[in-house]
């Protein structure tokens, strides 16, 4: 594969050393959890929610957000995913909490395992695009979704995040 090289495990290398992981790999179960981080980042009163792109949440909506890379702290990562996918710029406000999704094929095996640190965020700067990883990006009301299709705990994330932002993590 062009740009990579193979490691004494024979899993592909990106060119700067990192593990490259390919999401989903049919016929293979998932080797180990990947680690990612989102951000809940709120402006006036609303949240930031954009579609997905990509399996296993192809077309619901989520917050922005994605893997974190090795020497990178949860808090950069979910900041980096923020300005890459929607052109975004925030500052975190504390950590919201984790969510686990993961999926199983039709014999059981493990297809996807993602482990989210999901954290609260206030706007500073960009206003949202859409883009390679984000379908469309709108600002929503964190406690009234009004039947958007989600991705699986959102609606708790958000109302938690609404909480922990309105009960003072924010100091504007």
């Amino acid at each position: 594969m062009a740009g990579s090289t193979f490691d004494a495990d024979q899993r592909p290398m990106s060119e700067d050393g990192g593990q490259v992981i390919r999401f989903p790999t049919p016929g293979r179960a998932a080797a180990r959890p990947v680690l990612a981080a989102s951000v809940a980042v709120f402006r006036d009163g609303k949240v930031l929610l954009a579609t997905r792109t990509k399996p296993p949440a192809d077309q619901l909506w989520s917050l922005p957000g994605g893997k974190v890379e090795a020497g990178e702290t949860l808090e950069e990562a979910a900041l980096r995913e923020l300005e890459e996918e929607v052109g975004v710029v925030a500052r975190i406000l504390g950590f919201n909490r984790h969510v686990e999704i993961f999926g199983r094929d039709a014999k059981g095996a493990v297809t996807h395992h993602f482990v989210v640190a999901s954290f609260v965020g206030e706007w500073l700067s960009g206003e949202p695009r859409p883009g390679p990883e984000a379908g469309a990006v709108k600002w929503a009301d964190p406690l009234k979704l009004g039947g958007l299709a989600t991705t699986r705990e959102l609606g708790d994330v958000l109302r938690r995040a609404h909480r922990l932002f309105t009960a003072g993590l924010s100091t504007s």
